[in-house]
């Protein structure tokens, strides 16, 4: 009987106590999805005014697909990362986390996204390394904690000699740029990472590939019950299906995928020369036209290299290369007046944005829209409708960069309103501005306090700028 007794006792308990909360019904009762990232460019930073990065835009829109509001939470150095997300300190961990063995004996990951490998980083000038062996001579340094270590100490099995540094205080951008001030001779990075600091860091080369094409996704605590990986393998699988994941890689990496190292290091030289005589005139016209100055400087750079008296063999002139009729229809009466010519080519691009169709959003609308500043309204539109026949979505950039060059080809020019155009034109114009347009935002903005957790605004850091 006594037994019977405490039977009950046992079972009223467990029943009052109830059954482990699913983890994502957990989430959602909280109405916070936790998530650990860090500041990089392929992950999470401040971009002019906004919270960007790849990692972190993913993130952000999985919280809207569970209804929640998204914290980003940052550690100081990824063994931390590791460790929080393994004892169940948060959610997820969205940085470009590469899938490995030892990761997967003690943190769950889920679906992979994306693929990436494993390269060897020197600096331009110094005597290329051909092999692991070579790298005996010289200072390898690497993140600690990190994929890299692991696969060293694979290579460690056939050269034992093989030594390096792991570092605990900086992430692969800092290692990079120590890289590019010779202050090391060598480090390791992803392939996705060392594309996107390239453009910074222009001196960098890549010397050979030390592992294969590897998968990234985010982690989860081992413990997770299913629950939450499952909705986001929905999630993911939406993404891929309505092309959203494309436009994504597009957004954060189509532009970087072109590298020209005269040209890159060119620029960095005459941001610190010739840029601080004009940036008060982009200034004002950005202001006037809402625009972002440093995206007109961009443009500028594109068009002249920031050369008052340039003149093209077809006539354009100025800063901003107008052509006598747009600079009529602009009201400017001198083109080679920099504040004048910067004036006309504002109020050029915010004339083809207003333009442009309203539902066409940003990013979409400024590439778009800088197209047709290169192309011509009439061009970008036969593209566009190219584009929409073709199925794909005529106001998305990725999609209508498709159709542009098609404008070339007999085939599509002649059922084309406006006829012949070189349609591959604007779109290297338009990734080339994108690509000034991101070093001229690491180049000038400082460092600045944003806030972490979207919506509540309750917990602050500081950012680096990109």
């Amino acid at each position: 009987m006594k037994f019977i007794s405490l039977l009950l006792l046992s079972l009223s308990f467990l029943i009052a106590c109830g059954e482990a909360q699913p983890h994502l019904e957990e989430i959602r009762e909280r109405g916070e999805l936790r998530v650990l990232s860090r500041y990089s460019p392929t992950s999470y930073y401040v971009k002019g005014d906004e919270l960007a990065g790849f990692e972190y835009e993913l993130a952000s829109r999985f919280a809207q697909h569970l209804n929640v509001k998204l914290k980003i939470i940052v550690p100081d150095n990824l063994g931390n990362m590791l460790t929080m997300i393994e004892e169940g300190k948060a959610d997820i961990a969205a940085a470009g986390l590469t899938i490995t063995p030892a990761r997967k004996d003690v943190i769950r990951f889920g679906p992979v996204y994306q693929e990436v490998t494993q390269q060897l980083v020197y600096r331009q000038g110094t005597k290329k390394p051909k092999n692991i062996t070579a790298l005996l001579e010289g200072q390898l340094e690497v993140v600690a904690s990190s994929s890299h270590v692991e696969q060293l100490k694979l290579h460690q099995q056939e050269v034992p000699a093989l030594s390096w540094t792991e570092n605990n205080e900086i992430d692969s951008s800092g290692l990079l740029e120590l890289v590019q001030l010779e202050l090391i001779d060598y480090t390791i990075a992803d392939s996705n990472e060392i594309s996107a600091n390239r453009t910074v860091f222009p001196e960098l080369r890549v010397a050979f590939n030390i592992s294969e094409p590897q998968p990234l996704a985010w982690a989860m605590p081992l413990a997770e019950d299913g629950t939450l990986y499952n909705e986001m393998a929905v999630f993911f699988d939406k993404m891929d299906e309505s092309g959203d994941m494309d436009r994504l890689i597009e957004k954060y990496y189509g532009h970087i995928r072109r590298f020209d190292y005269v040209d890159t290091r060119a620029f960095h030289r005459r941001i610190l020369t010739t840029l601080p005589q004009y940036q008060s005139y982009f200034e004002q016209a950005g202001v006037e036209f809402n625009l972002d100055w440093r995206l007109l400087a961009a443009i500028s750079y594109q068009e002249s290299h920031w050369d008052p008296k340039s003149v093209s063999s077809t006539g354009v002139k100025g800063l901003m290369m107008l052509t006598q009729a747009t600079a009529k229809q602009m009201k400017i009466a001198d083109r080679e007046d920099p504040a004048q010519s910067i004036q006309g080519g504002a109020a050029y691009l915010d004339l083809m944005k207003q333009r442009l169709p309203e539902r066409i959003a940003e990013p979409d609308r400024t590439w778009i829209a800088l197209a047709s500043y290169n192309i011509g309204l009439g061009h970008l539109e036969d593209a566009r409708i190219l584009t929409q026949k073709a199925g794909k979505n005529p106001d998305l950039w990725l999609d209508v960069k498709e159709h542009l060059p098609l404008l070339a080809k007999k085939k599509w020019y002649e059922q084309a309103k406006y006829g012949y155009a070189r349609g591959g034109e604007p779109v290297y114009y338009v990734e080339n501005i994108r690509r000034y347009y991101d070093i001229l935002l690491y180049q000038l903005d400082m460092p600045s306090t944003v806030i972490l957790d979207e919506q509540d605004q309750t917990k602050e850091s500081s950012l680096p700028a990109l």
